[in-house]
């Protein structure tokens, strides 16, 4: 495919706010996951933001007033993306600016609160509960349209943990179809009650911080974030910014419907994804020096995604899963792994996965368990969601 280049970007997790403190962060080695302290939950370990229920949104927007919207709100006034995105509005023009963003919950927080708060005797929720504003799934796109004044198509995707992966796909076939001439992509998923309890009812949550990869794992720390890339045409403008040091080269999607949220152990999908993706960016395996993993953390994510890493790129190609930094943050993995490829990218850095005392050693792919300093030119980052939706990205550096 043509590349798109990603000329600004921001993210924000509980690695910290902004692309240096995520920077930072990964080349210390120094995890955000703490003991569970959200609101009634203890159990496991979590991803939690910091300063999210301080932040306060502009006076124009309280109407979308909810925890995953005020996220949302961080990561757009981060490294600048307002002021990048205010730049090419003002080139392409207001209705000529897509924005594709994912979410696997949205804003359900405040749907709970209003549940917890209904009248117990007719079951009507509180007056105040602004369903379309919130919990809607399309409360995310509409929100960052009023956020940054863009009329453009938008659209909401719910893949579950390969949401805001897809979100690239289908920002490209909006400007592949002529109907926009950039896009913002990206994505924000927010703790809630349901996906702590949800996962802990599955047996998937691990007691302590997750551990990907290694021999003793025994779930995932779910996490929250929110972040955003624009996407734009090389040299559609004059003047571009520099943004990152990255462009979008190809991707691989697939659905294979093993089951609702067991991967399948074989890993067709994903490696069908993945070869996809290859074809796509006219790329051999040996091309791509790292893999981001989607590696959550549970004997059967990475169990099944080593055994198709190890099929088509063998034990050479340096991979890992950062989720021991970030949690599991569900819609949101997938761009906020995005910007760290464009980080591995930009810093010839690869980040080895953290809390690993030994590596799984029925594992047959190049399990990094420290960081690695090394020439990057092409960086894979691979989502992998319940009911089998799979998303596979390819990053190199921009032209």
């Amino acid at each position: 495919m043509t590349p798109l280049h990603i000329t600004a970007g921001t993210a924000v997790s509980a690695m910290g706010r902004g692309i240096d403190a995520m920077r930072e962060s990964l080349r210390a080695r120094r995890s955000g996951l703490r003991p569970n302290d959200f609101l009634d939950l203890r159990a496991g370990y979590i991803g939690r933001v910091d300063g999210v229920e301080n932040h306060i949104l502009p006076a124009a927007l309280m109407r979308f007033e909810c925890r995953n919207n005020r996220l949302a709100d961080m990561a757009l006034r981060t490294d600048g993306f307002i002021q990048a995105v205010a730049a090419a509005r003002n080139f392409y023009g207001p209705a000529r600016l897509a924005i594709v963003l994912g979410t696997s919950t949205s804003g359900i927080l405040s749907g709970e609160n209003a549940y917890a708060a209904r009248d117990l005797e007719t079951d009507v929720l509180p007056l105040d509960f602004d369903y379309q504003h919130t919990q809607d799934l399309f409360s995310l796109p509409r929100f960052v349209a009023a956020a940054l004044d863009l009329q453009g198509p938008m659209l909401s995707v719910s893949n579950a943990c390969a949401s805001s992966s897809r979100a690239f796909v289908d920002a490209r076939h909006l400007i592949e179809a002529g109907l926009c001439d950039a896009a913002i992509v990206g994505g924000a998923d927010t703790l809630c009650h349901m996906t702590l309890r949800g996962f802990a009812s599955l047996g998937l949550v691990s007691p302590g911080a997750t551990r990907p990869c290694d021999a003793q794992r025994c779930g995932i720390s779910i996490g929250e974030a929110a972040g955003f890339a624009l996407l734009e045409r090389p040299g559609a403008r004059k003047t571009m910014p520099a943004g990152f040091s990255a462009s979008w080269l190809g991707y691989g999607v697939s659905s294979d419907g093993h089951h609702m949220s067991t991967p399948d152990p074989a890993g067709r999908g994903a490696m069908e994804a993945m070869r996809a993706a290859l074809s796509c960016a006219g790329l051999k395996p040996q091309d791509i020096d790292y893999i981001n993993l989607h590696g959550t953390g549970s004997l059967a994510n990475d169990a099944m995604e080593d055994r198709a890493v190890a099929e088509i790129f063998g034990a050479e190609t340096s991979c890992s899963s950062t989720k021991g930094w970030s949690g599991h943050t569900l819609g949101a993995s997938g761009i906020l792994e995005a910007t760290i490829a464009a980080i591995a990218l930009e810093n010839d850095f690869l980040p080895g996965c953290l809390n690993v005392t030994r590596p799984d050693p029925t594992f047959r792919a190049n399990i990094l368990t420290e960081n690695r300093h090394m020439s990057v030119r092409h960086v894979m980052s691979n989502a992998f969601g319940f009911g089998g939706t799979n998303c596979s990205l390819i990053f190199g550096a921009a032209a």
